[in-house]
């Protein structure tokens, strides 16, 4: 940790205005005879054309990367679809009808993903806002090749049309997200990311530095916190990153080649200052990012509702009813059902390995605590000997982790055979029969011993939803977790539930359990 003290410590995003004068006010400041109005060192640029360049710039060859990626993912979805269909499609000349599939289609499709800010660098590396881009340009590009098709009389085949919009929205998804695991590695080697300084409090700085760190892939890396206030008690303290008092923001900026500033918490419910830190920034290229004291709220629930100038955050209730919800409702049974059947010869396999293993029973069944705190009989295959609650209490205080979890990574209580299904998740399996029945659902937080206390406090809240096979927690480290980081994702899940975050948590699970992330 690193403390910068001046003789001047101001508690605003302003830099200090008493340059020079003495802390007990012996000696008056210097009053200028002029005052400047227009700034020559920042500004917004007197011509879009000549705008700064952003002090961040590793978007520029990764939007360059996606381009060709892109291109390619148009072009080979064109040659796809005429794989299915060998006429002339419509064009009296192969000529035009080549230049149609491998020049002006991929073309058209660019300049939609354009429009469509699938190269902003907002939305690049992080999040699901840049596949539902690719997703709403796909769109766009069925009801402007209908369009075209329509208003030239085009004899096209719609086979050969759904074929090339489909396989080219597959071959965009995949190429994104290669490109996308790849941007993440290089930010896990320290490149591509945004050198992040935070202004504020040390406890809402500290806040969102955790944020930030919990995620990698996102690219921000703090590089140091600049005090607003309570600089007094903060002495000594220990910080992940250097802190500085008093210092004026745009020289520590140059000084730490900062290229983000995120103003944090409080800091931002100052709105005069923050406006003219604004301003400041202008022409600089440094971003300006704002973090409200709104912690674990995702997206689509903040909208800004702008009244006479003022930016209000309006922050929607959960939804955890209506269509969507019983689409999610039906899709648990469906799927369960289906799955059950095409994975019987898997159970059948699994079972006679349990009962080689110790002749005891193939299942084990606890009592779980499920939705709106209604107990229900969770389903697993047996993991460990028949005397595992016996031989419980001779091992609590080994207990490997907090709360109301009891984990030991080397548990003598687990079989050989439940080892194996340990690591690779198929103990789990047989939950498909509680989400066919309606005790659980395919995603959602996880189910929790009935005998482990009353769920007081934020704890309960966790019961407004059906307890899941799979979640968050299992997609975010799963037993390496502490039982508050385990609550915090699971309370993130029950407000800011979606269909799609469902999906993008199965997708997840899928490479977690093939790795063996967090199972023992």
């Amino acid at each position: 940790m690193a403390w910068e003290d001046t003789p001047e410590v101001t508690t605003s995003l302003r830099p200090s205005t008493t340059s020079g004068v003495h802390r007990r006010g012996r000696h008056r400041a210097r009053i200028p005879e002029s005052i400047e109005i227009i700034p020559t060192h920042n500004g917004v640029p007197r011509s879009g054309l000549f705008k700064a360049r952003r002090a961040s710039t590793w978007h520029r060859p990764y939007r360059l990367g996606l381009l060709v990626l892109d291109y390619g993912a148009a072009a080979l979805a064109s040659f796809t679809a005429s794989q299915y269909d060998k006429s002339d499609a419509g064009f009296n000349s192969q000529t035009l009808l080549v230049l149609v599939e491998y020049l002006y289609l991929p073309l058209a499709w660019i300049i939609v993903l354009w429009a469509h800010g699938a190269y902003d660098r907002r939305y690049l590396g992080h999040g699901a806002d840049e596949f539902k881009r690719v997703v709403r340009a796909a769109v766009t590009m069925t009801a402007l090749v209908a369009f075209v098709a329509f208003s030239t009389v085009t004899n096209l085949s719609r086979v050969t049309v759904g074929i090339a919009i489909v396989s080219a929205l597959v071959y965009l998804l995949i190429g994104r997200y290669f490109a996308r695991r790849f941007l993440i590695v290089a930010r896990g080697r320290g490149r591509a990311r945004n050198r992040l300084l935070l202004v504020g409090t040390l406890p809402e700085a500290l806040e969102v530095y955790t944020a930030v760190s919990r995620a990698p892939g996102a690219g921000m890396m703090p590089i140091g916190i600049r005090l607003t206030e309570g600089y007094v008690n903060t002495r000594g303290l220990t910080t992940p990153v250097p802190v500085f008092v008093g210092r004026e923001v745009m020289s520590l900026v140059r000084e730490l080649g900062a290229d983000t500033i995120a103003v944090c918490g409080s800091a931002s419910n100052e709105p005069g200052e923050l406006r003219r830190l604004a301003w400041q920034l202008e022409g600089t290229g440094i971003d300006l990012v704002v973090a409200p004291q709104l912690t674990d709220i995702a997206g689509p629930r903040v909208h800004i509702r702008p009244v006479e100038g003022l930016p209000l955050l309006h922050v929607e209730e959960p939804t955890l009813a209506g269509l969507a919800w019983l689409f999610k409702n039906f899709m648990d049974r469906l799927m369960s059902g289906l799955l059950l059947l095409l994975m019987s010869p898997l159970f059948l396999l699994i079972a006679l390995a349990i009962k080689l293993s110790d002749r005891g029973p193939v299942f084990f069944r606890q009592s779980r605590v499920g939705r709106e705190g209604k107990t229900f009989r969770v389903w697993k295959f047996r993991t460990m000997y028949t005397d595992a609650e016996e031989r419980l209490a001779h091992l609590v205080e080994q207990n490997e982790t907090d709360g109301l979890l009891f984990k030991i990574r080397n548990d003598p209580r687990i079989t050989p055979v439940g080892r194996f299904l340990r690591a690779s998740s198929l103990d789990e399996l047989p939950q498909l029969i509680n989400v066919l029945f309606g005790d659980m659902s395919l995603v959602g937080p996880r189910p929790l011993p009935a005998d482990d206390g009353d769920f007081l406090g934020d704890v309960r809240r966790r019961l407004l939803v059906r307890p899941g096979m799979t979640g968050l927690w299992q997609v975010s480290g799963r037993s390496e977790l502490s039982w508050d980081d385990a609550v915090r994702l699971d309370l993130y899940y029950v407000d800011n539930w979606s269909l799609a975050f469902d999906l993008l948590i199965l997708w997840r699970t899928i490479g977690v359990v093939l790795a063996r992330k967090g199972a023992y």
